[in-house]
């Protein structure tokens, strides 16, 4: 979901266990599954190369996986990446000068990394808007804050070094007011709630994050339920803090995970995607100095899920 710190890098091995039901699948096709930040072509590149074993054993990409083996990827290093322009279309939802704020669609990831270099939402703001704020780096210029890939809505851009300053320390000191709209597997039944716990990169699954050891950086998630199906509950979410999948995390952890969110739980969606939705946020603008609120609609994917719902 939500705003989150960079992800794996390069040099960081991953553990996979493979489940009883991924038994009969292609490797490559395991490891998409698996790794979904990851291009295709590039994990094809680390099994060519030797990087995915199991035990001592390199794998090719048509190996049908057994289930219930461990799997070793040892991600390649590459040259350092430097963000580039394409003619990407983009979204603007507000803008002043000092900060813009874009509608990112689902599937867009926000900027190049982890075998993944074009196509990214810095790429479609380079095009269109050019200079950028240069805090973040030559692979994140103007972001601020970012939001899983399969998760759409809205995200905050600096124009210049001065206003993403202002605007992390807005996000630090928790002025940035974020909600997002969720629909949940199960019906919610307390008309609120407060999810308060730490979350940790798991250490069985390095591709999750965890909540369930007590551990790690603190974590602070609120809903209300904005509306019950018999299987399903809309809601309405509120996160105090921005930890990598936080409200993904957190909702699985209340045994109500994100619709369509495999990796924490739920049944795979026909849509392809989870529904996830950064709908709203609130900041201060430090050109202006007055308060700015940006909203973004549901988009018409997760507006038809929510339709077929009511019939």
């Amino acid at each position: 979901m939500v705003d989150r710190p960079g992800g794996l890098s390069y040099h960081e091995s991953v553990t996979l266990h493979v489940p009883a039901d991924a038994a009969g699948l292609r490797l490559d096709h395991f490891l998409q599954r698996e790794l979904a930040d990851y291009s295709r072509a590039f994990l094809q590149e680390w099994i060519r190369a030797g990087r995915v074993k199991s035990g001592d054993r390199a794998l090719k990409s048509a190996h049908r996986l057994r289930g219930g083996e461990v799997l070793e990827v040892d991600p390649a290093d590459r040259p350092p990446l430097r963000a580039f322009a394409e003619p990407l279309p983009i979204a603007v939802l507000y803008e002043d000068p000092a900060v813009i704020a874009v509608d990112k669609p689902a599937g867009m990831v926000v900027h190049a990394g982890a075998g993944v270099r074009s196509g990214t939402l810095v790429n479609a703001l380079l095009h269109r808007f050019q200079a950028l704020s240069g805090v973040g780096g030559p692979l994140r210029p103007g972001i601020v804050h970012r939001l899983d890939r399969f998760t759409s809505g809205v995200v905050l851009v600096a124009r210049d070094d001065a206003a993403h300053r202002d605007l992390a320390a807005q996000f630090a000191s928790r002025r940035v007011r974020k909600i997002y709209l969720a629909l949940v597997h199960g019906r919610v039944r307390a008309e609120t709630g407060r999810i308060d716990a730490p979350i940790e990169r798991d250490p069985a699954r390095r591709v999750r994050m965890s909540a369930r050891r007590g551990k790690g950086r603190a974590a602070l998630t609120e809903y209300r339920v904005l509306r019950r199906w018999k299987d399903f509950t809309l809601l309405e979410v509120v996160i105090a803090t921005g930890r990598t999948h936080q409200i993904r995390v957190h909702l699985s952890l209340a045994g109500h995970p994100v619709a369509g969110d495999r990796l924490y739980g739920a049944p795979a969606a026909p849509q392809g995607r989870f529904f996830l939705h950064a709908h709203m946020i609130g900041f201060r603008s430090p050109a202006t100095g007055k308060d700015v609120t940006v909203i973004s609609p549901l988009p018409p994917d997760l507006e038809a899920w929510a339709n077929l719902l009511e019939r």
